[in-house]
């Protein structure tokens, strides 16, 4: 049997706030991170509102000179600085600033996005445009590259294990974290730092899920109701921004320290659909395989997972899909597992999404609390017979959660945690 690799440390940026705490105690309370985008004029646009994640000088706001100097700021796009956030908050949580050269060597990074840095690569377009290929800054390119999250990191931590950064669309943070247990299990490293980060809250990105029909367009007066997954009434997600990451290494190397484990990483799985670039199966067949094969890692059956933080982005198409997903694995009615979706209070983080609800996903088992699933008033005919969390979190005894995040192109990826006995 092969030893539990346990979480020890967790860290997040998001439209909640920043900090693990804050944001976990405004996701209970029901709050909601989407508001009216402001990051750009929105004026005559289709969607004009966005998961934002609150600025310097608003209430629990984002300060990247807190966690880099003035200068790196300058020279980093947002997803970079939302990283160093998360990631800062994660080593400090779990005790991991390693002065030794070999434990550094053991070290991993493993960070995903989804689009990496948009926003530089749409500013450096503009200054071609307007002023010139000369006038480029040197530090263009590093700022975009969707490898530049890890690579900052581990640079400025000093880390020097393996690196990796999975850019597998809105499943990418949740296999950083796969691909994390993978080296560990592998002899490749004994802890790691992985998660996801995404900054894409811009006209590119925005403008381009608008012509893919994929964002929601008819609550922008409204834009906390605008998230509802497995409402009759979605329309589409809602786009959204911030990072997450998670330390995770072997439960005797988290002791040997003197850690605090807070969840075993118990179960991961992915497929992948081959099938449409930006739909799954309707019966949702690999993402119900991809589950498959994450109960199978954690030795469980279907009925052990108490809670299942659904991918659930919103769309139609998606939402449905899932649910079909969940009667094959669970169940008709999905075996009365309780599903949810933080998406409805967060919106969609893109690359981030896995790694937040990862870290939703272990907070559930540490304070036997699911999360709210806000706007399911009027739940979708598909989900009849699901037992669906509404509108206020729900004190429950679980020991076993289900993470899933699936991504364009096919991906698909779940993941198990499993509470410390």
């Amino acid at each position: 049997m092969q030893e539990p690799i346990v979480v020890t440390g967790m860290g997040a940026v998001s439209p909640l706030g920043t900090g693990v705490e804050t944001i976990w105690k405004r996701l209970i309370s029901g709050d909601s991170g989407i508001r009216r985008n402001d990051r750009f004029d929105t004026e005559g646009w289709k969607c004009r509102i966005a998961g934002l994640v609150p600025g310097r000088g608003e209430p629990d706001g984002f300060d990247p000179e807190a966690v880099m100097d003035a200068r790196e700021v300058r020279r980093t796009d947002l997803f970079i600085q939302y990283a160093m956030a998360a990631a800062s908050e994660a080593l400090d949580q779990a005790g991991w600033h390693p002065e030794d050269e070999a434990e550094r060597m053991r070290t991993a990074t493993v960070i995903a996005t989804g689009v990496g840095g948009v926003p530089a690569i749409t500013a450096a377009s503009e200054t071609v445009r307007t002023d010139g290929v000369r006038r480029l800054s040197p530090f263009v390119v590093p700022s975009f590259l969707p490898n530049l999250a890890a690579g900052q990191v581990s640079i400025r931590f000093g880390f020097r294990g393996p690196s990796g950064a999975p850019v597998t669309a809105c499943a990418a943070s949740a296999q950083a974290i796969g691909d994390a247990m993978r080296m560990i299990r592998n002899g490749e490293a004994d802890i790691a730092l992985c998660g996801g980060s995404e900054g894409c809250v811009d006209p590119v990105a925005i403008g381009g899920f608008t012509a893919a029909k994929a964002l929601s367009f008819n609550f922008n007066d409204a834009p906390t109701k605008a998230s509802r997954p497995f409402d009759a009434d979605h329309d589409g997600f809602v786009l959204s921004e911030g990072a997450a990451a998670l330390v995770i290494e072997t439960l005797s190397h988290a002791e040997a320290r003197g850690a605090t484990p807070l969840a075993i990483v118990s179960g991961y799985g992915t497929t992948t659909d081959a099938h449409h670039v930006t739909a799954g199966w309707s019966d949702g067949r690999e993402a119900a395989r991809a589950m498959r094969l994450a109960l199978g890692m954690a030795n469980l059956e279907p009925g052990a997972i108490g809670y299942v933080n659904a991918h659930a982005t919103s769309t139609p198409v998606g939402d449905a899909a899932e649910l079909a997903a969940l009667a094959t694995v669970f169940g008709p009615g999905g075996g009365g597992v309780s599903v949810g979706s933080t998406k409805s209070a967060t919106g969609h983080m893109l690359g981030a999404a896995g790694a937040i609800e990862a870290i939703f996903s272990v907070l559930a088992l540490r304070h036997q609390m699911l999360p709210p699933s806000l706007n399911i008033e009027r739940p979708m005919a598909e989900a009849e017979g699901f037992d669906l969390i509404g509108g206020t979190a729900r004190p429950a005894a679980v020991d076993h959660v289900l993470s899933n995040a699936f991504g364009f192109g096919g991906v698909n990826a779940a993941l198990v945690f499993s509470r410390i006995a």
